[in-house]
């Protein structure tokens, strides 16, 4: 039977007196410094001495360092930094400083899994990984509320992994929603499914191919765009709050209807296999090793998608009617911006520190 821990499950008083060093300073990196100071906690954040984000640090009263004193100083090193950046900043500034007694702690079990980082020692490995992007779990946590986590343990050396890491939950604010119990591979495979079939790729494309055909037949850019996804946000807060049924309880009957008439008819069997591909392809780790040879050769692929899918007609058109409704506190990320952030959103998602900036985290 599946657990849930709260509030009353974890014991912040394990953390007292420990020292920590928060690795990175973007979307989950600031939200995670933040609230463990704010949990009473001896944080410290280590970042490159170029890096665009430690002015942003200074500002909040976090005592900077770079990666590897961060690490040298802490008995719980708390590595956010991007995927990508993880292994090179891990054998520069963390393995040094991964002396016996310490925890090492991660928010997504990517490098774990795949056998990219691979602990020695005498330490504690554990994972805490908030269902949400840093700037919701700074948000909820300043209005004294939280997001939901997973917890997972790795290595368990000192016999105290599991409460240290529903202590550390605590600290951010996840206990307070709820907290559940996995491991590495099922937070990363799952992870990685949901963000390509169904959250990212799987929006991305439907939203797209449903804009491209209505214009295609000739109705107007900017009524796709409503209709395609400016609506989305509607439909999915639905969802959020009560579930596929409180959706279609709170939308017209004919929009029910079209949902059930339609719905097996855009996801098909075909579509179906498609999804079980893509998690053999994760489980198997050959997306993993795709994804380390991409950014090993520069990105190419990568950089060029990102290009194309910036100039495509529904970011243009979505740009302008953005414009026209300042309730919405737009966002613009223009091509050729991505990686750096935009000045109004300095913590927004993973924005806020280039990708780049700690893969020679030194000392």
């Amino acid at each position: 039977m599946t657990t849930l821990y709260y509030d009353a499950d974890a014991d912040l008083t394990r953390l007292a007196g420990r020292r920590f060093a928060v690795i990175g300073y973007g979307s989950q990196g600031h939200a995670h410094a933040l609230n463990l100071r704010d949990s009473g906690l001896d944080v410290r954040v280590g970042l490159p001495e170029g890096s665009r984000s430690r002015p942003n640090a200074e500002r909040e009263g976090l005592r900077v360092l770079t990666p590897f004193d961060a690490a040298a100083e802490a008995d719980f090193i708390v590595l956010l930094t991007p995927d990508h950046t993880q292994r090179a900043v891990y054998e520069e500034a963390i393995a040094p400083n991964l002396t016996a007694g310490k925890t090492l702690l991660f928010a997504h079990g990517f490098n774990v899994r795949f056998g990219e980082i691979a602990p020695d020692g005498d330490v504690d490995v554990i994972l805490v990984a908030p269902k949400a992007p840093g700037h919701r779990v700074r948000e909820l946590f300043a209005e004294g509320a939280g997001v939901p986590s997973l917890v997972a343990v790795h290595r368990d050396r000192s016999g105290g992994a599991l409460a240290d890491a529903l202590a550390y939950a605590k600290g951010i604010g996840s206990t307070r929603a709820g907290v559940l119990q996995t491991t590495f591979a099922e937070e990363t495979e799952t992870d990685l499914f949901g963000e390509q079939a169904v959250l990212c790729g799987g929006v991305s494309a439907l939203v797209k191919a449903g804009f491209e055909t209505l214009v295609a037949n000739g109705y107007q850019p900017e009524v796709a765009y409503f209709e395609c996804l400016h609506e989305l946000k509607l439909i999915v807060d639905l969802m959020y709050r009560g579930g596929l049924n409180y959706m279609r309880h709170s939308v017209s009957d004919t929009a029910e209807y079209g949902d059930y008439a339609a719905g097996d008819r855009i996801v098909t069997n075909a579509t179906r296999a498609t999804m079980q591909a893509l998690l053999d392809e994760v489980k198997d780790g050959s997306f993993a090793r795709r994804w380390i040879a991409e950014n090993r050769d520069g990105r190419p692929t990568f950089e060029a998608r990102r290009d194309a899918e910036s100039h495509h007609a529904i970011e243009e058109v979505g740009r302008r009617m953005r414009r026209m409704m300042p309730f919405l506190d737009a966002k613009e990320v223009l091509p050729g911006q991505r990686g750096a952030a935009p000045a109004q959103t300095p913590n927004d998602f993973a924005l806020a520190e280039p990708e780049a900036a700690l893969a020679g985290a030194g000392r």
